[in-house]
């Protein structure tokens, strides 16, 4: 057993000893929002925007990008779950930031083997094989920050399965001082009609 998995499981076991009465949380989020955000391990969401269990979804990837799959959890959290406001949050220092889909995909087909980035850009160490496989896939990268959150909050405020009486606020989370930036063109973007 890796020591991550013995540390994991460790934590859960206190965890669920004190769990208490949180077993008997509702569904749907008490405060009746969502929150689209990064993947990012610098990132915590319940202390960023002060929850606790049971308050609202949080819908995270690499980016915080409104893919097709943060768009059918969106969907879903208001349609079944009941949410009335989304926050679409990406981040200063984001990794996406630091690469293209064609970096990727030439990455993938070297080696499956992590990369790391130096002075010249991303470095491969594999010996191989790797995969063509990533041609296929958009990886969502973005070189604007702020761009970045108003393309989100316009894709996910055109699609015809969001209501409008739905407000999309659009901003960027400092990871330097744990501030939420709002994206003025993005609330511009979201709001409720």
């Amino acid at each position: 057993m890796s020591t991550i998995l013995k540390e994991v499981l460790s934590a859960n076991h206190a965890y669920a000893q004190k769990f208490g009465k949180k077993g008997d949380l509702a569904l749907p989020p008490a405060r009746h929002f969502a929150i689209l955000t990064c993947m990012d391990a610098r990132i915590d969401p319940a202390k960023m925007a002060g929850l606790s269990e049971g308050d609202a979804h949080v819908i995270r990837n690499a980016g915080g990008r409104a893919s097709d799959d943060a768009l059918r959890s969106l969907v879903i959290s208001y349609k079944l779950l009941g949410t009335k406001e989304w926050f679409v949050i990406h981040h200063s220092d984001c990794g996406m930031m630091l690469f293209d889909d064609g970096v990727m995909t030439s990455l993938l087909e070297k080696s499956l083997e992590t990369a790391t980035i130096g002075a010249k850009g991303w470095e491969d160490h594999g010996k191989g094989p790797g995969s063509s496989e990533g041609a296929y896939l958009k990886f969502l990268t973005f070189k604007d920050l702020a761009r970045s959150v108003v393309e989100d909050v316009r894709r996910i405020r055109r699609s015809p399965l969001v209501p409008g009486r739905i407000p999309i606020y659009g901003f960027y989370y400092d990871v330097k001082t744990g501030a939420l930036v709002e994206v003025p063109e993005a609330m511009k973007a979201g709001k409720s009609v």
